[in-house]
């Protein structure tokens, strides 16, 4: 578990998984990056947890679409399954151009 600065004077918790492997799926890095975090929590009861997880897969979910589409909205949109508007509210949210 680690902190990164938002740049709107915030800090989020991030969470982190060591693999040396490329090979497991998305659900069970997930799920190892929740057992790490509840074992380095060290007693403390966990805050928030569901939106922590959620900004971390849809942070980097909306960057690499966007990325992978050139910056084509309504082709991002298309591809997630969503509306432009709502591609657009969670660019916004996101921070992400």
């Amino acid at each position: 578990m680690s902190f990164e600065d938002t740049g709107r004077n915030m800090k989020t918790e991030t969470l982190v998984v060591g693999k040396e492997s490329r090979e497991d799926s998305l659900a069970d890095c997930v799920r190892d990056a929740l057992n790490s975090y509840f074992s380095q929590l060290d007693g403390h009861a966990p805050s928030g947890l569901y939106q922590m997880v959620m900004e971390e897969v849809e942070r980097p979910l909306f960057q690499t679409v966007m990325e992978h589409t050139g910056g084509n909205q309504t082709r991002a949109a298309s591809l997630l399954g969503i509306s432009r508007s709502t591609l657009r509210k969670k660019l916004a949210r996101f921070e992400i151009d």
